[in-house]
């Protein structure tokens, strides 16, 4: 099976995507899980409120949206990510555009890797594996 990258309502961001498959698959092997069909679907803000809304009863901005489809230890799924949320997160946190684009990428596989980020401690184990995340990929650029 394969990662693959789609966009929906807006251009598909120019990444390195054969170093972002290689890292992430690197991760699913570190975790001794086999590859399905993972996803990543860019957007827009609007896409993914709706989507919110319906599937989550969530009526807010969000950057990253993951629906798990992983069956026993093969990981599948769904991953929207919105740009604009990418971008003005960006801006908020004074981070470059890719790397927030990249740590919002691992943010989504981490999440289906079974990582939460939902309590303190879980949010800082997510953000420390996003960050590895990250500089693998930059180093490998």
């Amino acid at each position: 099976m394969s990662f693959q990258f789609f966009n929906e309502d807006v251009g598909l961001p120019e990444l390195n995507y054969e170093v972002i498959k290689k890292i992430m698959k690197g991760e699913l092997r570190s975790h001794k899980v086999l590859l399905g069909s993972v996803n990543f679907i860019f957007c827009s803000d609007n896409y993914l409120l709706e989507l919110n809304i319906q599937f989550l009863n969530h009526d807010y901005f969000t950057d990253v949206i993951t629906f798990d489809y992983s069956e026993g230890r093969v990981v599948a799924g769904d991953i929207y990510i919105s740009i604009d949320r990418v971008m003005n997160n960006s801006v908020i946190y004074q981070q470059n555009y890719m790397d927030e684009l990249i740590r919002v990428i691992s943010h989504g596989l981490l999440h289906l890797l079974r990582y939460n980020d939902k309590e303190e401690e879980e949010i800082k184990m997510m953000r420390q594996k996003e960050s590895q995340l990250l500089n693998k990929v930059k180093f490998s650029l």
